[in-house]
């Protein structure tokens, strides 16, 4: 057996008693970049083995501490054996090399991702934004070599963009950098998360160091504040009524838009089979958001119901047509000669018509923000709402789920719940002769 190294806070049972219960284990150095940890729950503790060396970094449990029952040297061990066995650990590492295949630095972990993404349907324009926040030191850096002090830092200084992200805009002299939103920062996070998590499920990589993102990664707190634009009936007639000033074509893309409440992605999908124009009830089968889901099939489309007169106007527009052919189409203007509605295509048309509304400037409650296309969605969902359909129906509606309604548009229908409840209220100034 090698020499063990002491360690006057580990090497005794006593000594660790007095240790305090913590998240991140207790580390006594072993040699160059070799450790032996101790983590302490309320139950006893549980010995752990970290090896850091150039592009890689290892951890992994060794086994439970004596601290309430005496050690056998396989169950339970004492602070010796433990090192023991994690000397044994690392000789195994070495002598294979590593044990595993050349380890994957960040950039492969994020090209991976998004090459799964594109195999399953997925939405891979959360990967773009990562990119973007992302600096060359840590995408060059080896996954397993990662650190939950590095990635915190990281998460930390998103608060105001990178310097690849400013790049992307155009920024006056001497104007303050952007900042993010702490609900920003989250979904940023959620992709990282994602991307280290998919790597670390390959056996191949050995990734013992998971908790480096759980923690560093960790959500910020009270982030989810909804900063949604939500506009009046009236308002978004006059948005439709401007988008058809355009043209016929722009002007149903929006109109359905305010519709449905439909993303943008959803319409630019939608094909000539998807509408269901015929009887009392049309309805447009609207494809799935393609939100990170695993496949993306007819079975998963859900219906949109939609007025009789949309209806008949759309199947007046597609008579002839297959029924594979974009329901919506581009105008043929300029550059365009029709065909579907791809990413951002209608960007700077829909900020002409926010401009010719007079929303350019809008603000509501202290809170200023730029009117998108994504407005008409938020604005169906409370408009649902208001009309007491249940959340559930609501929820199918718009492709999402009861627990983001709940967290993100709640504040949005604070005047009207409030107006609701006060019907129910009991006035007892009869009863106590006021």
């Amino acid at each position: 057996m090698a020499r063990i190294v002491r360690n006057a806070k580990l090497d005794t049972r006593s000594a660790r008693a007095g240790l305090r219960q913590r998240r991140s284990p207790y580390w006594a150095a072993i040699s160059p970049g070799f450790a032996l940890g101790y983590r302490k729950g309320p139950k006893g503790g549980v010995w752990l083995a970290k090896l850091v060396i150039p592009s890689l970094r290892q951890e992994t449990t060794i086994g439970p501490a004596d601290d309430a029952l005496d050690p056998d040297g396989v169950h339970i061990l004492n602070y010796a054996q433990a090192q023991d066995k994690a000397r044994q650990w690392k000789a195994r590492i070495e002598a294979t090399g590593g044990g595993h295949k050349k380890p994957k630095t960040v950039r492969e972990a994020v090209d991976s991702y998004e090459t799964d993404l594109k195999a399953r349907g997925g939405d891979v324009a959360n990967i773009g934004r990562l990119r973007a926040h992302v600096t060359d030191d840590l995408l060059d850096k080896a996954v397993a070599a990662l650190s939950r002090t590095e990635l915190r830092k990281w998460r930390d200084g998103l608060v105001k963009a990178s310097p690849e992200r400013r790049k992307t805009k155009a920024v006056s002299p001497g104007a303050k950098p952007e900042k993010l939103s702490p609900a920003t920062i989250n979904r940023t996070c959620t992709v990282f998360k994602a991307v280290l998590n998919h790597i670390a499920a390959d056996p191949d990589q050995h990734i013992g160091n998971k908790q480096a993102w759980e923690g560093g990664l960790e959500s910020l707190r009270d982030a989810e504040r909804s900063r949604n634009v939500i506009l009046v009936d009236t308002v978004v007639r006059q948005i439709i009524d401007e988008a058809y000033d355009h043209s016929a074509e722009f002007g149903l893309l929006v109109e359905i838009a305010a519709v449905t409440g439909a993303r943008y992605g959803q319409l630019g999908r939608l094909a000539v089979a998807d509408l269901q124009a015929d009887g009392a009830e049309p309805r447009l089968m609207m494809p799935s958001s393609r939100k990170g889901k695993k496949g993306v099939t007819k079975a998963s489309d859900h219906p949109a119901p939609i007025p009789v007169e949309l209806a008949k106007r759309l199947q007046a527009l597609t008579r002839g047509r297959t029924p594979t052919a974009p329901l919506l189409t581009k105008p043929i203007i300029g550059n365009w000669r029709g065909g579907p509605w791809k990413k951002s295509d209608h960007g700077r048309l829909f900020d002409d018509v926010v401009e010719r509304c007079g929303l350019a400037d809008w603000e509501e409650r202290g809170y200023r923000a730029k009117v998108t296309i994504y407005a008409l969605r938020h604005s169906s969902i409370v408009r649902q709402i208001k009309a007491n359909v249940p959340i559930r129906i609501v929820a199918v509606n718009h492709d999402t789920s009861v627990e983001k309604i709940e967290s993100n548009y709640s504040h949005d229908i604070g005047d009207y719940t409030d107006a609701i409840t006060r019907k129910a209220l009991e006035d007892l100034a009869h009863v106590l002769g006021q």
